[in-house]
C-alpha cells in the first residue's frame, strides 16, 4: 500500500512538472545559479574557518615579534627558534621547523605597477619540499603507494607524484645554486618572463639589496600561482656583502626575519614550547610571542572581517531567500493553474495532508535536481577546468571547491524549496471542492 502511494506521488508530481516545461526549466536554472554562488561564497568562508580553527593534534604554531607589525626579528634568533628554544634536559623541540624572510621588488625601476613586482618567500628550500630516497636516490613510497615527502608548506598533497619530483628536484637545484628560484604560473603570465631567463628585481623593501636570480622552475597550477620562493641563503649572502662594500650593516640586517614556523603534535607540546620560547632570554630585543597557526591566520584575516561578516550574514542569507521566492513564485502559479484538479483530488478522497505533501515533493524535486546538478558541474569546472576559484583574500589567493559541496547543493536548494513551497502547499491544502465546481458550473 505505502510503494503504490509513493509511486503514484511520484508519478503525479512528475506528470505536474512537465506539464510546462519551460517555466520547470527556468525555475531549475535560476536555482542551479543561485546554488552556484551559494557553494563559491561557503567555499570560501568554510575554508578560512578551517585554517583558523584550532586543531588540537599535528599543528602549526608561528614566532613573530610581539609588539610590532611587520615582525622583524634578527635572523639570529632563527637557530633557537627553530629548536624551540630548547637548553635544559627535558625541553622539548618542535618536530620541524621553517623561516620566512620576505623579499619583495620590482624588474622596472621605472614603473613599479603590479605587473612588474615579484614578492619573495626566502626560505631553506628543503622546507618546501623534500622527497625521501633510498640509498639508490630512489623515490620511496607507502603502503599506499604514495610519495613519502617532507614539508613545511599547505597544500602540496594537492599535486600529482611527476608534480612533487619535479618540485623536489628543483628544490634540490636551488640548495646547490641559491640565486635560482621558483615563481607562481600567474605570477610569471604578469611578469612576462619564462622559465630559464634571469631577472635582476631591485628591491622595494631592502634599499640597495637588487638581486639578479634565474628563473629555474615554477609552480603547478593551484594555489602558488602567486607566490615566490628564494633561497634565503642569496638574500643573507647579499646583506653580509653589502657590510663589507659600505663598512656598516644594511638598516634591515638585524632585522630580516620575519615568521618563524613550527610544527608540534599536540597541544600540549606547543603549550611547553611556547613557554620555552616566551621565558627565554635570547629573545628580549625584540620580544617575540608564540601562538597557533589558527590564531595568527584569524589576527590577521581581521582586516577582512567586515568583508566575510558581510559574505556571512548578508549576502548568504539573501541569496537563500531569493532561491525560496524563485521555487516559491513557479510552485503558486502551477497550483493556481490546477484548482481544478485539486478539488477533484479531495472529491476522489484525499485529504488536506496528503494534497500539502504533493505540493511540497513537487518543489522538492525541482530543488533538490537542480542543486545537485549546479553542484556537481561547479565541482568539476572550478576545480577540474579552472584549477580552483581565484579570489584572493590575504595570502590565500585560490581556493578550491571540496568535496563537501556536492552535498550542499542538494541540501540548499532542497532547504529553500521546502521553505519556499509551505505557502503555496497550504493555499492548495485549503481549496475547497464546492466554490470550485461552482465557478466552473
Amino acid at each position: 500500500m505505502f510503494d503504490r502511494e509513493v509511486v503514484f506521488t511520484l508519478r503525479f508530481v512528475f506528470k505536474s512538472l512537465s506539464r510546462n516545461l519551460l517555466r520547470t526549466s527556468l525555475t531549475g536554472v535560476a536555482t542551479m545559479v543561485l546554488v552556484l554562488v551559494v557553494t563559491l561564497v561557503v567555499t570560501v568562508l568554510w575554508f578560512l574557518d578551517q585554517v583558523t580553527s584550532a586543531k588540537s593534534k599535528d599543528f602549526k604554531a608561528t614566532v613573530t615579534e610581539r609588539w610590532q607589525i611587520p615582525s622583524q626579528m634578527p635572523f639570529s634568533y632563527a637557530g633557537p627558534l627553530e629548536d624551540g628554544a630548547a637548553r635544559e634536559k627535558g625541553d622539548v623541540r618542535p618536530q620541524d621547523a621553517m623561516t620566512w624572510q620576505f623579499y619583495g621588488g620590482t624588474i622596472d625601476k621605472t614603473k613599479n605597477t603590479r605587473e612588474s613586482i615579484v614578492f619573495f618567500f626566502c626560505m631553506d628550500p628543503a622546507k618546501l619540499m623534500t622527497v625521501e630516497r633510498d640509498s639508490q636516490g630512489h623515490p620511496l613510497r607507502d603502503q599506499d603507494g604514495k610519495l613519502r615527502y617532507s614539508t613545511m608548506m599547505d597544500g602540496l598533497d594537492e599535486f600529482t607524484d611527476s608534480q612533487l619530483l619535479a618540485l623536489d628536484d628543483a628544490c634540490k637545484t636551488m640548495i646547490r645554486e641559491p640565486y635560482k628560484v621558483v615563481i607562481g604560473r600567474e605570477r610569471l603570465e604578469a611578469l612576462n618572463k619564462h622559465v630559464g631567463e634571469r631577472i635582476k628585481v631591485s628591491s622595494l623593501n631592502y634599499k640597495d639589496i637588487d638581486l639578479e636570480v634565474e628563473i629555474m622552475g615554477t609552480f603547478p597550477e593551484g594555489r602558488y600561482n602567486q607566490s615566490a620562493v628564494l633561497n634565503r641563503d642569496y638574500l643573507n649572502h647579499a646583506l653580509d656583502q653589502y657590510e663589507k662594500d659600505h663598512k656598516q650593516k644594511h638598516p634591515l640586517a638585524d632585522k630580516s626575519l620575519n615568521l618563524v614556523w613550527l610544527r608540534v603534535p599536540d597541544t600540549k607540546t606547543f603549550n611547553k614550547v611556547a613557554a620555552q620560547i616566551e621565558h627565554s632570554p635570547s629573545f628580549t630585543t625584540p620580544a617575540v610571542k608564540c601562538e597557533t597557526a589558527s590564531s595568527g591566520i584569524a589576527s590577521f584575516l581581521d582586516a577582512y572581517r567586515d568583508l566575510l561578516w558581510g559574505m556571512r550574514c548578508l549576502l548568504t542569507p539573501a541569496i537563500l531567500a531569493t532561491m525560496a521566492v524563485v521555487i516559491a513564485t513557479a510552485i503558486s502559479i502551477s497550483v493556481r493553474e490546477r484548482r481544478t484538479e485539486m478539488a477533484i483530488l479531495k472529491v476522489l478522497g484525499f485529504g488536506p495532508g496528503q494534497l500539502m505533501v504533493l505540493v511540497v515533493v513537487e518543489a522538492l524535486v525541482v530543488g533538490w535536481a537542480s542543486g545537485l546538478l549546479s553542484s556537481v558541474l561547479t565541482y568539476v569546472y572550478i576545480d577540474w577546468g579552472l584549477g580552483g576559484l581565484k579570489f584572493p583574500v590575504a595570502f590565500f589567493g585560490i581556493f578550491r571547491i571540496p568535496e563537501q559541496a556536492l552535498a550542499w547543493g542538494p541540501l540548499i536548494a532542497s532547504g529553500a524549496a521546502v521553505a519556499g513551497s509551505l505557502l503555496p502547499a497550504w493555499s492548495a491544502r485549503s481549496v475547497k471542492a464546492a466554490e470550485v465546481f461552482s465557478k466552473v458550473a
